[in-house]
């Protein structure tokens, strides 16, 4: 009987950070099970690019940001490992589904501040929870933050505290999931030139240089920068990185 190939769940994988991780993933042999929550025809270009890597794809409909679709998900995902991959169970999940609301601390609204939340923490703490019974043993998580936590850039009050929480929690489910050989890391990415704030970094050629000229090897991040990282983080080379900040910022702000 052939060994089965690990899988991973990939949340907010068809587009940006998210579909370079499920593409790398998918180059180190994994399945891929990923989460989208609207442009479902992305989402399935996606699928065929897993595919054409010679791996399972599979894209389903999930809003982080509502908790009370949990159960529901959690139910789709069963069915889907269990009628596509043959299983009951996965081995790696990776917290990546985001957005950010840039606005000045004293200018950011109560509600913008809790749609963020939902995303950042409250989402990826009780999707992680409902999923866990799930997750085999000798696999791992990997959330993500962002190096806004390290260093302080007006505007991003909020994302930054919310991500830094994303850190702390890391370190406790590391601790208390380590009984289950689950380990558990967290990577910061630095600026990125994706479509997230209406593609600011990507688009506006007077932040990008600006933020070039931040960084110690000269530019700002693309998503191709990231994947590979956790798609090592996911691998048996990284078996004994536990409870990590890793940041993968080109050396920003130093």
């Amino acid at each position: 009987m052939l060994a089965q190939n690990k899988i991973a769940v990939v949340t907010g994988g068809n587009r940006g950070i998210g579909k370079d991780i499920v593409l790398n993933l998918a180059k180190n042999g994994l399945d891929i099970v990923f989460t989208y929550n609207n442009r479902e025809e992305a989402a399935a270009a996606v699928v065929k690019q897993i595919e054409k890597l010679g791996q399972k794809g599979i894209a389903l409909k999930l809003d982080v940001s509502d908790s009370s679709g949990f159960d529901d998900f959690t139910k789709t995902l069963i069915s889907a490992l269990q009628t596509q991959l043959n299983t009951d169970g996965f081995d790696f999940l990776i917290n990546n589904a985001g957005f950010i609301h840039y606005a000045a601390f004293e200018n950011l609204s109560e509600e913008q501040f809790t749609e963020m939340e939902n995303v950042h923490f409250r989402g990826p703490f009780f999707l992680t929870q409902k999923l866990l019974p799930k997750m085999k043993p000798f696999g791992g998580i990997v959330n993500v933050s962002s190096g806004l936590t390290r260093f302080a850039t007006p505007g991003f009050a909020a994302y930054a505290a919310l991500k830094g929480a994303m850190e702390t929690l890391t370190k406790y489910q590391a601790q208390e999931l380590g009984k289950r050989n689950i380990r558990v890391n967290v990577i910061a990415p630095g600026a990125i030139e994706t479509d997230i704030m209406g593609g600011a970094v990507r688009d506006n050629a007077e932040m990008n240089r600006y933020l070039a000229s931040q960084t110690a090897l000269g530019r700002v991040g693309l998503p191709e920068d990231i994947g590979g990282v956790v798609a090592f983080l996911c691998s048996d080379a990284a078996g004994w990185i536990n409870a990590q900040r890793i940041e993968i910022s080109g050396g920003s702000n130093l």
